[in-house]
């Protein structure tokens, strides 16, 4: 913790730890009454207020207390975003112990690694989950039970899983007499780990404090600008990331919360967004893309739908543009990483870009965007010195703030920071007025001859192009260059394109050195648990690819 100097005079301020709880405590007690909506598991739709959730956190909180959890121990979570989710996100962290999300689609393997890896007490689970949870249970040497979340009639019979509870006969034996303790604000409070596409995956332990703020910030007009005005459906899963947080700010903000299930497809989001009248979400690309080829593919417009975060990985400006100028749906781009809890930056426009052409905004709003308070920022060069911000000049990212970690779990990874920065493994650039524009991860940025070609820019021109659905660009060696850029495309269906034809599509968008040398497609882009393309798969399946000499 860190050292201050005493002062002369301390503000005479009440002093209440900064608490998970205390949300849905205010959501409870000042938006009692908002609904909370959930396409459930078993397909029906599901209604209840906050002031229901916050009664029925506590009751499972009790619950978890009668089963032993104490301070500091691991609950896991395998489910899809719903009501019974968003219950333990209040009912594990504001009891004490620590809500541990888990992506279903990881490997068996990792998840297994994980749980174990975290030590965690008990797993809760969708049934939708209960082939994998039977499979791997033998390998998870640490639970002590497994809570189905349903109903005892939709209990499974005759399982394989050893002591397995049911959620609602938890619920039904608890009381409503349960009190939020208090406690340090400095506590865990959640647990989630990285996607591990290098290495096992490795844990990001967020406190009490960390969380609430995070969740205030976000909120703000300038990041997320989620009101009680709004009907919020997160696309992006609470097993990512905590939902980006947004199973925090939305009850923070009193807003109206949908939740999805399993149902994902770009015809199930559309049928819940217009049914429930959905003004704002947040997802990533893939899943955008799945939504706005439905609605273009069937001629439907958004009635009610009028803003959304996109992050994860970096928007398509074609992307954009269609939610835009097509849709009417305003897109605020955003990053951030597991490790920064997960938001760093949102690109919304300043006063003085509101006098610029059209043309002009766009391009400022194609950017990951400015940083939000309590995050601050900067690019680096190989040796460590900062670089300027003028929008042109490569470095790596690197990043503080209140809730950046300063370590793995457990130690995992060794020292982390540098100079007590962490270094996000990103490479970037900043403009002037401070926008943050990713050009490249670490590992995937492409170097030609010592030169480096960013391939997020490569991939947006491509997904410009018609006939593209899909695209990814990786570095192949090259016996003069060293590595040089091939694209991997996807087409739209039953639209003809040529290789010839879309590296002409190039011509005067980039430098020329910079245009790729090959491409080639395919049916399907490797797709990780959270939505990214996987490049790392992409360069082992094109590692020995022999580009065009002429």
């Amino acid at each position: 913790m860190t050292a201050y100097p005493s002062s002369p005079l301390m503000g005479q301020m009440m002093d209440q730890p900064l608490l998970v709880s205390s949300i849905i405590a205010f959501a409870a007690r000042h938006h009692g009454d908002t609904e909370i909506v959930s396409r459930r598991v078993e397909g029906d739709i599901h209604r209840y207020t906050y002031r229901d959730c916050e009664r029925r956190a506590r009751r499972m909180a009790g619950a978890l207390q009668a089963l032993g959890v104490g301070m500091g121990d691991r609950v896991a979570t395998l489910a899809w975003n719903g009501y019974r989710h968003m219950e333990l996100y209040y009912a594990v962290s504001g009891s004490g112990a620590v809500l541990h999300t888990i992506n279903p689609r990881l490997h068996p393997e990792q998840i297994a690694y994980i749980l174990n890896h975290a030590e965690g007490q008990y797993l809760f689970f969708d049934l939708s989950f209960l082939p994998a949870i039977e499979a791997m249970a033998h390998h998870c040497t640490t639970i002590k039970g497994y809570v189905a979340m349903c109903e005892r009639a939709a209990m499974p019979a005759d399982s394989k899983i050893p002591l397995l509870l049911c959620y609602e006969d938890l619920v039904d034996a608890s009381s409503d007499e349960y009190a939020w303790p208090q406690f340090d604000e400095r506590s865990a409070a959640a647990l989630c780990y990285t996607s591990g596409t290098t290495g096992n995956p490795k844990g990001a332990l967020y406190s009490h404090r960390s969380t609430v703020l995070h969740a205030y910030a976000s909120a703000m007009p300038n990041a997320l600008n989620v009101s009680s005005a709004d009907t919020v459906l997160p696309v992006v899963p609470m097993f990512h990331v905590n939902a980006w947080g947004l199973p925090y700010s939305v009850p923070l903000s009193g807003a109206r919360m949908v939740f999805p299930g399993p149902a994902l497809d770009g015809k199930s989001l559309y049928e819940l967004f217009e049914s429930e009248g959905v003004t704002f979400s947040a997802g990533v690309p893939t899943v955008w893309l799945g939504l706005v080829n439905h609605v273009k593919q069937n001629g439907l417009r958004f009635s009610t739908f009028r803003r959304t975060v996109i992050g994860g990985s970096a928007c398509p400006p074609a992307m954009m543009d269609t939610l835009v100028d097509e849709l009417g749906v305003e897109v605020v781009h955003a990053w951030g990483m597991t490790e920064m809890s997960p938001l760093g930056t949102a690109c919304t426009l300043t006063a003085k870009h509101r006098s610029l052409p059209a043309a002009a905004q766009r391009a400022v709003l194609r950017k990951q965007g400015h940083a939000i308070y309590g995050v601050d920022m900067k690019i680096v060069d190989d040796d460590g010195s900062e670089l300027p911000w003028d929008g042109t000049t490569y470095g790596h990212l690197l990043v503080k703030g209140p809730w950046v970690v300063s370590g793995y779990f457990r130690g995992e990874g060794g020292e982390v920071l540098q100079d007590g920065w962490f270094p996000t493994g990103d490479v970037a650039t900043i403009d002037p007025d401070g926008y943050l524009q990713i050009t490249d991860r670490s590992k995937d940025v492409i170097k030609s001859g010592g030169e480096w070609i960013g391939s997020i820019d490569l991939e947006n021109i491509a997904m410009a192009h018609p006939a593209v659905l899909q695209a990814a660009c990786i570095g192949v060696q090259h016996p003069k260059w060293a590595e040089r850029p091939l694209l991997v495309v996807v087409r739209r269906p039953g639209m003809a394109l040529t290789g010839e034809e879309l590296l002409g599509f190039f011509e005067g968008k980039v430098a020329k050195w910079w245009i790729p040398d090959d491409v080639v497609f395919t049916e399907a882009l490797p797709v990780g648990g959270t939505g990214k393309i996987q490049k790392n798969k992409l360069r082992d399946a094109y590692r020995e690819h022999r580009l065009p000499t002429a």
